[in-house]
């Protein structure tokens, strides 16, 4: 290879060196900066009782945890577990000769443990064992309570590597083609998570409908998204997606760590990004009797209409653009000093990794 074709070609890899080392910088930056020291920070939790001996005891709990616990008293323990059956707790503590400790491990494991952490010291002070009763265990298949997040990590990959193929390879179909394929896929990458879920990893032992449901609309919305967004943003549309679905998703889908145990900017994005949505949706529908199922749906429904908005987008600014593609100028291109279209789509294909 002469000088003259050398140079421009290596120009042209440099410059796609660029995307995996966004990649691995965005990757850093998100799941170290949401995973790499989880605090609590106004985690909520109960002391079950009346009287002074209850308040001393909550009041004195709240200022040595210096803005880790957020501690109230309720009156009776029936009270603290309709509480942690409606998400608003994470743990309950009855002070006794025989403490117990009351937790929804199926609300989030990682913040049950915080919650058992703080009240062990508290038993250790009063010379008590402590009792804990989980009163919203995750099922047999799910121990650890993080299946769902893994689930969604499968729905999400499926999701935005076909966005990859179907804005790189099937960039000169129709988009409504190109919206029917994202559709059909969402379809099946949502029938494959219901399966892993159900039959074959049991995470879930029911409310398989509504997983499929969730899953068909998460997945549904990260293509329609990706697919329209492609049009703009060409070759560059796999990091957009993995920005949007994975580095700022994942980390504040509260599937590892709920927000009280994040840092304040990945907590802000639980309350509306898709995978909190997806995440919650499951919980509240397998979990907690559909609590608060209906504000969680929204945000899934949401980002499926952000989806069909930017395939709307993306249908008028194809239409501007045939006019002008119709005029047959097109330059030579000296062999070596850039990448066909076909190369151009293989790489944008190669580029949708995994986590």
């Amino acid at each position: 290879m002469s000088a003259e074709t050398r140079s421009p070609a290596l120009r042209h890899v440099l410059g796609h060196l660029l995307t995996p080392l966004l990649m691995c910088l965005g990757m850093g930056l998100a799941y170290l900066g949401a995973f790499h020291a989880p605090t609590p920070h106004d985690l909520r939790v109960d002391i079950v009782g009346s009287g002074p001996t209850t308040q001393v005891l909550a009041q004195t709990l709240h200022d040595k945890s210096a803005g880790a616990l957020d501690v109230r008293t309720v009156a009776d323990r029936e009270t603290a577990v309709s509480a942690l059956r409606d998400q608003s707790t994470y743990g309950a503590y009855i002070p006794g000769a025989r403490p117990e400790l009351l937790v929804a491990s199926a609300s989030s494991d990682t913040s049950a443990m915080a919650v058992e952490k703080a009240f062990t010291k508290v038993a250790a002070g009063q010379d008590a064992p402590l009792k804990i009763t989980d009163v919203a265990p995750v099922s047999d298949g799910d121990p650890t309570g993080q299946g769902i997040f893994f689930l969604l990590v499968a729905l999400s990959i499926g999701s935005y590597a076909s966005v990859a193929v179907i804005g790189g390879a099937g960039a000169v179909l129709p988009l409504r083609i190109r919206a029917l394929l994202a559709t059909g896929m969402s379809l099946v990458v949502s029938l494959i998570g219901t399966v892993f879920a159900g039959p074959m990893f049991h995470l879930v032992d029911r409310g398989l409908g509504g997983i499929w449901a969730m899953s068909w609309l998460y997945s549904a919305g990260i293509l329609l998204i990706g697919v329209g967004l492609h049009t703009f943003l060409r070759r560059w549309t796999t990091l957009g997606v993995m920005v949007l679905f994975v580095m700022l998703n994942f980390t504040s889908s509260g599937g590892i760590y709920r927000p009280e145990l994040q840092p304040g900017f990945f907590a802000a994005l639980h309350a509306f990004w898709n995978g909190a949505g997806f995440v919650e949706g499951v919980r509240s529908h397998v979990y907690f009797d559909g609590n608060a199922l209906g504000e969680h749906l929204l945000v899934l429904g949401l980002w499926f209409l952000a989806g069909v908005a930017a395939m709307a987008l993306a249908g008028l600014a194809e239409a501007r653009r045939r006019p002008a593609a119709a005029v047959p100028a097109v330059p030579a291109v000296p062999t070596g000093a850039g990448s066909t279209a076909e190369e151009e789509t293989e790489q944008e294909v190669e580029e949708a990794v995994g986590v």
